[in-house]
């Protein structure tokens, strides 16, 4: 018999449930957010989403028991990370240890999820994300209110990621109020972009630069660090969200750079009415549980229970059967051991003597381990300072990019930027412009910038194109 399982995606507008049987869709429904209820993936309103959530199971008669659910993946990073060839039972630590290494926010902030991935012997690969506490929390508080306790979750990024049967492509979706762009190689997502798209742009074709500019960027930062193999005009395109309502802006997201684009192919047959467009984030749940691991195909390889340990369900455990069976056990080992040792009183003697030899292993086994943890306690002091400082320059490597990427976009397309010397908290701007208006307004849009609290003009001269120099400190 097909399986039946039903997933849930409350996104910023919408809440989305669907029920597949199989590969088959049995029942889909979409009930519309006020606007403030939820806002880039945090639930605000926790009571009135619960209750939206409650009328919607109840109106479309679906069970709230097993429901698989999506996290936004607002502020969550995606890293693959390499590691010894290590067992399971330490390989918890080793990944937290490489977290706080690698991820540039405190790990009390976030959850991280993890899975171990096919590799040559001798070394590991895991792939390992980290999304913030705060809307997890406030999404399963909310699910519970209204009667459900999930039992998988995916971050939606993840989710899309299952959709194209493709072992290399591109996902653009793009929704009003924000922008996920996906690189897959290898049946493995390589490059995950989630970010929002800028509020005061009310229309898609408002968002269309943005979008292009995300694009390209991402594509260019895949390629720098895999020339080798780099994403070429074969790799094909998938769009979907609001994109796929407007195929004619398809072509200005991609540019001349030759990439086929189509939409994100839905990899079930669609009954008539359902729009898999809308409810791709919800299959892409649904095929965690639906794709076998044998199936000779190309959707991706990534598929972890992301749901905190905190919440999950509790489980039938096998202790509790095996408990008894194994006293019982015990006891007829104990009963078989007085009768041996009554039979074979000659042996005990012989028995104590090795016991008495293998304390004594011990004893010098224990002395010895006191001397190597005495050796390794400073080792482990400077591996602690060696982590904060990488902590430290991944930080500021971070609001490095973030200040780059802000001077580059605030500058009008007239204004060519020559060079950005960043020291600390002052940063030198020195560029040149057609007229001398466009400099005094790029300055005040720098001004008004969050990030940049003084900015300076300290140079401006008429050198055939107007030459500037900018002084800004954070």
């Amino acid at each position: 018999m097909a399986k039946r399982v039903t997933t849930l995606y409350i996104r910023d507008t919408a809440i989305n449930l669907l029920v597949m049987k199989g590969r088959q869709v049995e029942k889909w429904a979409s009930s519309p957010l006020e606007p403030g209820l939820v806002t880039q993936g945090l639930i605000v309103d926790e009571a009135r989403v619960a209750d939206e959530v409650r009328q919607l199971f109840k109106r479309e008669k679906v069970s709230m028991e097993k429901v698989i659910i999506a996290s936004s993946g607002h502020d969550s990073l995606y890293r693959i990370i390499t590691l010894p060839d290590l067992p399971e039972a330490i390989l918890p630590e080793a990944v937290r240890r490489e977290a706080k290494r690698t991820i540039p926010t405190p790990l009390e902030e976030v959850y991280l999820s993890y899975q171990r991935l096919p590799t040559e012997m001798g070394e590991g690969r895991v792939f390992l994300s980290s999304f913030p506490r705060n809307p997890t929390d406030a999404l399963v508080r909310t699910l519970r209110q209204a009667g459900i306790r999930p039992y998988i979750m995916d971050l939606a990024p993840l989710a899309l990621c299952r959709i194209p049967n493709e072992p290399k492509a591109i996902i653009v979706n793009a929704r009003l109020d924000h922008l996920d762009v996906i690189v897959i190689a290898d049946r493995l997502p390589q490059v995950i972009r989630r970010l929002s798209l800028p509020s005061e742009a009310e229309s898609l074709e408002e968002k269309l630069p943005f979008i292009a500019e995300e694009f390209n960027r991402t594509v260019a930062f895949y390629n720098s660090s895999h020339m080798e193999n780099p994403l070429d005009s074969t790799v094909p395109v998938f769009v979907c969200g609001d994109l796929v309502e407007a195929p004619e802006t398809w072509q200005s997201v991609v540019g001349k750079s030759g990439y086929s684009v189509s939409a994100l192919p839905s990899p079930v047959e669609p009954p008539e009415g359902f729009d898999p467009n809308e409810f791709m984030v919800n299959i892409g749940l649904a095929f965690k549980e639906l794709l076998s691991e044998k199936e000779e195909a190309n959707f991706s390889l990534v598929n972890f229970n992301a749901l905190p340990e905190s919440y999950l369900p509790e489980h039938f455990s096998i202790l509790r059967v095996i408990a008894p069976v194994g006293i019982v056990i015990g006891i007829g080992l104990i009963i078989l051991g007085v009768i041996l040792i009554q039979g074979n009183r000659s042996e005990i003697g012989a028995l104590r003597s090795q016991l008495t030899a293998t304390q004594s292993s011990v004893a010098q086994l224990q002395k010895e381990t006191a001397t190597l943890r005495t050796q390794i306690k400073p080792i482990e002091a400077i591996a602690n300072e060696l982590n904060t400082r990488a902590v430290t320059m991944e930080r500021g490597r971070a609001s490095i990019y973030l200040d780059l990427r802000e001077i580059k976009t605030l500058a009008p397309e007239a204004v060519e930027l020559s060079s950005i010397n960043h020291q600390g908290n002052s940063i030198t701007v020195k560029g040149t412009a057609s007229n001398v208006g466009l400099i005094y307004r790029y300055a005040r849009d720098l001004r008004d910038s969050p990030r940049f609290p003084k900015v300076w003009v300290t140079r401006v001269e008429e050198s055939g194109p107007w030459s500037f120099e900018f002084s800004l400190t954070k």
